[in-house]
């Protein structure tokens, strides 16, 4: 496993070499535009929880601006009325699953198709950067889409030479950044890398899923991780302590403050202030057909060493087993060899700071829900009412249309009741206020505060 993490890590280097992405800053409106992939949400909320509990001073608004099925055609066609009216300072632009096409892979005629495909996303994707050249004020960054995986032996439908023509779609990406000096994530070669590599020992993985295109929550934080590291903030600890307790000396205190440190071979006891929180990584499969947990990443990209790492390590105790006690409460026992090499408490679901982080993600989860409302509504305008010159009006008309073609559109049909309801602006104003205000407790209850650590001789 550490020579795939290392293998991984050298394939990103190389590629995020070119251009840094920026990270976020206080204050910033942050829209990721994109395909189905985006509007699941899940990479996009992975990325704000990260900066939610890494940097809790930091307030920033993160935005969900994906549509299922969109091209780089129908992103260009929404620009205005769904993406630019957000007010973004910061809009990160993804597409290229769609744009290439799924069936027309089976045809005799594939290669000819693709090509025509890949130049029409091409030109649809110029068009959207001649609007975006015309605001000065606003960050650009593309990313390239994650991969789709046609060499998981898993059956179902495979889609040969979509990955191919997929690549195209990155390249002219990647040179479009270059041209307009814009920063680029590329998660469509590392995850390709990472896919490949994991099958080798198993055949039938797949970093994405099983319909080959939309990751489960593992994949999302995959793909979080790859966007985290273009921004450089790869190796940058939650916090790091370092006690030699046979001198009761501090000798190092990374990004928190340490204070009435008391130390001697067998006990040691300080006030811990961290700046950061770890980052609480969830267990729950929560993406229907997918049955991925976003812990199951663990096992294959270093996230805990890049991201989430809380280190405490204690010299010159005595031999002997310890207990480690925060604000009096035991969170666990290690040996004197143990806490000497150092011990993550990032991992250490007991400690209060895990519990902290762990209420800040369950807000993160309601407000992504709440967006997702939202998306959903924006679905039908740009997959819907778009397409019949009946955008935004969300009168009794448009509702009875809704409901007269969703009896033989399931999509439409799925959309249908969330519609209902979100046709009212009033009420989708009220959800707004309500993501409002879930960011504003986020950002009242993800303070660190000061703690009180023991380690114990048993």
């Amino acid at each position: 496993m550490k020579k795939l993490f290392y293998s991984f890590g050298l394939s990103l280097a190389s590629l995020c070499a070119q251009a840094q992405v920026k990270p976020f800053q206080q204050n910033d409106r942050v829209i990721f535009v994109g395909n189905s992939i985006t509007e699941a949400g899940a990479y996009v909320s992975y990325i704000y929880l990260y900066y939610m509990t890494h940097f809790p001073g930091r307030k920033l608004v993160i935005l969900n601006g994906g549509i299922g099925g969109d091209k780089a055609s129908d992103i260009y066609r929404r620009l205005d009325y769904d993406i630019l009216a957000k007010k973004p300072n910061v809009l990160v632009l993804t597409f290229g699953m769609n744009d290439t096409g799924y069936f027309e892979f089976n045809n005799s005629d594939a290669d000819k198709t693709a090509a025509e495909r890949i130049e029409a996303s091409r030109k649809n994707y110029v068009l959207i950067e001649q609007r975006l050249l015309k605001m000065p004020a606003v960050q650009k960054i593309l990313m390239s889409s994650p991969p789709y995986d046609e060499t998981a032996k898993i059956g179902g439908n495979v889609f040969r030479g979509k990955h191919k023509a997929m690549l195209e779609v990155v390249k002219f990406q990647e040179a479009a950044a270059k041209r307009n000096s814009w920063p680029f994530a590329d998660l469509f070669r590392p995850m390709t890398a990472l896919n490949v590599q994991l099958q080798q020992k198993d055949s039938a993985f797949t970093l994405i899923g099983p319909d080959r295109v939309h990751p489960g929550p593992a994949g999302h934080l995959v793909m979080a991780s790859l966007f985290l590291k273009s921004q450089g903030l790869d190796g940058k600890p939650v916090a790091d302590v370092r006690i030699n307790a046979a001198e009761g000396k501090l000798q190092q205190a990374v990004n928190c403050k340490i204070s009435n440190l008391s130390a001697s071979a067998a006990k040691v006891s300080f006030g811990y202030l961290a700046q950061s929180l770890p980052f609480p990584v969830d267990t729950v499969a929560r993406m229907w057909g997918n049955n991925q947990k976003q812990s199951d990443a663990l096992q294959w990209i270093p996230f805990t060493e890049d991201f989430n790492r809380e280190m405490l390590q204690v010299q010159g105790l005595q031999a002997g087993k310890y207990n480690l006690l925060v604000d009096g409460h035991s969170v666990g026992k290690w040996d004197a060899a143990a806490l000497a090499e150092g011990i993550n408490l990032a991992t250490v679901q007991e400690t209060p700071q895990y519990k902290q982080a762990t209420s800040i993600m369950q807000l993160n989860l309601r407000r992504a829900e709440v967006e997702a409302r939202l998306r959903r509504y924006y679905w039908v305008q740009g997959n819907f009412f778009d397409k019949r010159n009946m955008r935004l009006q969300d009168n009794a008309a448009a509702l009875d249309s809704v409901r007269r073609y969703a009896k033989t559109d399931g999509m439409l049909r799925y959309h249908e009741e969330n519609y209902e309801t979100a046709m009212y602006k009033e009420l989708r104003a009220a959800w707004q206020q309500e993501i409002d205000t879930i960011i504003g407790l986020i950002y009242t209850l993800n303070k660190p505060v000061l703690h009180t650590i023991e380690i114990v001789k048993i």
